[in-house]
């Protein structure tokens, strides 16, 4: 089994910072990517950006340009640096990793708060 914990969340105001971590431990055999989901309340869950361990990079439309993905596959870690939080990036994040022999693995989520 896969433990993914994640930290960071907050409260702030429009046009700031927050960054997320998150870290996967346990019986991994292999993670192949981590990434970075949302869901607000009344919305479903959306991709915020996803990272592979030979690099590749995806983002949702609504945060390219703003948010930025970066991991660590020795350490199992994924960092999520969010930069000019708006009020529509309220919500609950979470944090995915996948492993090659758990498969999807999930975080119990972290709240962030964006006041206008």
């Amino acid at each position: 089994q896969v433990h993914v914990v994640e930290s960071g969340g907050g409260l702030v105001q429009a046009g700031g910072s927050l960054r997320l971590s998150c870290a996967a431990s346990g019986r991994i055999f292999g993670i192949n990517a981590m990434g970075w989901h949302r869901q607000a309340p009344g919305k479903q869950r959306e991709m915020v950006a996803v990272i592979g361990n030979a690099g590749s990079i995806h983002y949702g439309d609504s945060v390219k340009g703003r948010f930025t993905i970066s991991g660590d596959f020795a350490k199992n870690t994924v960092d999520l640096q969010m930069n000019n939080l708006q009020p529509e990036d309220t919500a609950v994040y979470y944090c995915q990793a996948l492993d090659e022999g758990s498969g999807s693995s999930w975080g119990q989520g972290t709240q962030v708060t964006v006041s206008s």
